[in-house]
């Protein structure tokens, strides 16, 4: 297969490139894609890039790693780990699923270069377009990869909240990934444009199944969406589920807990958790995140009762969970002072 890419470079700085693809120019000979390249005129890179030469067609790059864990249904699992210069911010779970019609994605990545590795896994396996992808919550490493594929023709349907919570922290999350995978890897990323936004339910057809969405009140975070998908019954949770990696806590420690006890009830048999798995039975496989949520939730009610400062709850809340997750340290404060503020409330 052969694609087309243009090398964007940063404007201060010509030796940071990167080679980025243009997702909806592809075709199995280089001829094809030469002519389709010569149909489309500019390419966007905003102020702070510059093009280092015209577009042009080479051999298609790497493709990202899928396991088919259902007929037409592929999960990419992302590293357990905080996003480095290592992993380049390939930190969280990514699905496909695959209908008669079309096909969608299910959360996108921390950069734009993963959503274009995405494209090409599809591409891989079927000539079908890729109608949408859905984000399950607004988190860097779930949300910027989408771009690649809006390019390609795909709409981006989230919560109905999202959109606003990204254009309230897109700054911070861009220059934190910066820092974090470097700027380099981060050449081309923008924060997608939100075509649907879900409160409540809706359903997407991809020809042969349904997708049923699901925007939930704040819990993991205030705009989550789970993803059903009629035909394997496997739930996509997004970070209402982790597996191995210790549960991060944006939203309310107790609305989390009442939707996954809710979540029980959608009548799936398998789950994709945002981090870890990359496929866990359901509703089992959510059973160590309501553990700890407990945990978390009835210490830091504790410590707001024995009157506690803060500063000193924070080091015991949910110490009893060290050792049954990873990046414990690197999470688990955070998300016992959420709690504890929260509790100061109940």
């Amino acid at each position: 297969m052969f694609e087309a890419v243009v090398t964007l470079c940063l404007a201060l700085s010509r030796e940071m490139c990167r080679e980025v693809a243009l997702p909806g120019i592809w075709a199995a000979k280089v001829e094809d894609c030469r002519a389709a390249l010569a149909a489309v005129s500019g390419v966007t890179g905003g102020p702070e890039l510059v093009a280092d030469g015209p577009p042009r067609c080479r051999e298609a790059g790497p493709e990202l790693a899928f396991d088919e864990i259902a007929p037409g249904v592929l999960v990419h699992r992302g590293e357990v780990a905080e996003a480095d210069r290592g992993n380049l911010g390939d930190i969280a779970n990514i699905a496909v699923v695959i209908g008669t019609r079309s096909v969608a994605v299910i959360d996108s990545g921390s950069a734009r270069w993963i959503g274009e590795a995405v494209w090409r896994a599809i591409r891989a396996r079927t000539a079908l377009p890729v109608s949408h992808v859905i984000l399950t919550h607004v988190h860097p490493d779930h949300v910027f990869g989408a771009t690649a594929l809006t390019e390609a023709g795909a709409m981006v349907v989230a919560h109905a909240g999202l959109a606003r919570a990204l254009a309230d922290r897109q700054a911070g999350y861009l220059d934190s990934l910066g820092r974090l995978i470097g700027p380099a890897a981060l050449i081309g990323t923008v924060p997608p444009p939100v075509g649907r936004a879900v409160s409540g339910e809706a359903e997407i057809d991809l020809g042969g199944r349904v997708l049923r969405l699901r925007a939930w009140p704040p819990a993991h975070s205030g705009t989550d969406v789970t993803v059903l998908d009629s035909a394997s019954g496997v739930l996509f949770a997004g970070d209402l589920v982790f597996d191995g990696h210790l549960p991060a806590l944006d939203g309310t420690v107790r609305g989390w807990a009442a939707v996954l006890e809710e979540m029980r009830q959608d009548g799936a048999s398998l789950v994709v958790p945002g981090h870890g798995g990359p496929v866990l039975p359901w509703p089992a496989g959510g059973a160590a995140t309501a553990r700890y949520l407990e945990v978390l939730a009835r210490d830091a009610r504790a410590a707001v009762a024995k009157g506690e400062r803060l500063g000193d709850a924070v080091g015991h809340i949910a110490a009893e969970e060290r050792g049954r997750w990873r990046l414990f340290d690197a999470f688990n404060a955070r998300n016992a002072t959420v709690a504890f503020t929260e509790m100061e409330w109940e």
